[in-house]
């Protein structure tokens, strides 16, 4: 097994220079292989980003956008804030009435590759910010903002040096502190997977909190069970919220206490809260064969509990809590009972991950692809994303302080 080297022991000076130097190599190469049109390109959405600025508002740069779950939920914090949680969850499931709501946040930047999130993030959620479908390895410089968005794939380790930065698979990691240190938010806001928490007993995480100090960010990590949330589904996942050194002194987050399941005041919603009303045999649910490794355990809750994990795969979609359960025939081999067995629905899916019904997801638009490719670039897309609700009460208290900090 690899064996990650610490560099634990470096001074807080040391790490600033490592980092400093490794963010000044990655310009190099930004500026190495920069073409005249995307110079121009880049001073373009730069400069558009730049004008879109409102300083009385929260301005809001979001990376790794996907279909923007995580962007949606942080807007509804900030309505949370201003105008009350009854008020803004009573406006959830309308459109014209939330929007009415929306009137703190201010997106002006937002970035990602994949071109039916971009296609869905554009059409649910309103504003007129820049949408940049470029590898962020292309982007010359990141306007400023009040807050960064964006869960940056969990960081791998290898032999190939002491620091994170080092693993050259770590680009994303490494151009999201660059944003930062671009951007200059207040506060940032990052998800991840649960492993983080454990990688490398703790020092992979360890070390990340010295690179954002480094860029000066103090960082505290949680790791929450989205179903103690309000969310219809087991899923944890780590939130990162980073906040600038200089107002550190005046806000220190704090993870909110769980609002459903032990120790509250209310049950866990279940499937049957959830789906129940929806039609018992829908169009749009990949109808695939089942590989070994799905029937290798359960993949059927009950009506009465919560779900498991949604993924970024229709092929990996958990089954409809209708009919017989499965069975367990032995070490790695479950069965299905009965006939009515499938996989849960693209709106079920959405449902789960607490969606709005309003909001739709895009299918890629290509009309040369099967219908499993179209359905598959939705059920990735609500996969990836952060479950809204979720990311409405995790964001919560930082909206609540930028909104009488701005």
């Amino acid at each position: 097994m690899k064996k990650f080297e610490s560099s634990l022991t470096f001074s807080a000076e040391k790490v600033k220079k490592i980092l400093f130097a490794k963010i000044e190599e990655e310009k190099e190469k930004i500026e190495k292989n920069k073409t005249e049109e995307n110079v121009k390109l880049d001073k373009e959405l730069y400069d558009r980003a730049s004008a879109l600025y409102d300083d009385s508002k929260i301005n809001v740069l979001s990376l790794f956008s996907g279909a923007g779950g995580l962007d949606l939920g942080v807007e509804i914090a900030a309505a949370s804030a201003k105008y009350g949680v009854d008020k803004t969850y009573a406006a959830f499931q309308n459109r014209r009435e939330l929007s009415k709501l929306l009137d703190s946040t201010n997106v002006i930047y937002s970035n990602d590759l994949f071109a039916s999130a971009n296609a869905t993030y554009k059409d649910n959620l309103s504003g007129n910010y820049v949408k940049d479908n470029r590898d962020v390895r292309k982007v010359i410089s990141f306007p400023k903002a009040d807050l960064v968005l964006g869960g940056f794939p969990c960081p791998g380790f290898s032999v190939a040096g002491p620091r994170l930065l080092d693993d050259p698979r770590n680009f994303l990691y490494i151009h999201y502190i660059r944003a930062l240190m671009d951007s200059t938010p207040k506060i940032f806001i990052a998800e991840n997977v649960k492993g983080l928490m454990t990688m490398a007993g703790g020092k992979v995480l360890s070390q990340m909190k010295e690179d954002f100090s480094a860029a000066g960010y103090t960082v505290t990590a949680n790791l929450v069970n989205a179903k103690n949330y309000g969310v219809p589904q087991s899923r944890e996942r780590v939130f990162l919220v980073g906040v600038r050194n200089d107002i550190a002194d005046k806000f220190q987050y704090t993870v909110p206490k769980p609002t459903t399941g032990p120790d509250t005041d209310k049950p866990y919603v279940t499937l049957k809260d959830t789906i129940s009303d929806l039609p018992k045999h829908p169009a749009n649910y990949f109808e695939g064969t089942y590989s070994s490794i799905y029937m290798s355990r359960n993949r059927k809750k009950s009506w009465d509990d919560v779900s498991f994990t949604i993924q970024a795969s229709a092929r990996q979609a958990p089954q409809y809590p209708g009919g017989k359960p499965m069975i367990k025939l032995g070490k790695d081999k479950w069965e299905f009972q009965g006939d009515e067995n499938r996989r849960l629905s693209v709106k079920e899916c959405a449902r789960i991950q607490t969606f709005p019904d309003w909001f739709e997801f895009s299918d890629g638009g290509k009309d040369n692809v099967s219908l499993a490719n179209r359905l598959n670039e939705k059920y990735k897309q609500i996969g990836n994303a952060v479950p809204v609700v979720l990311a409405e009460k995790i964001a919560r208290p930082v909206m609540q302080f930028l909104e009488n900090y701005k």
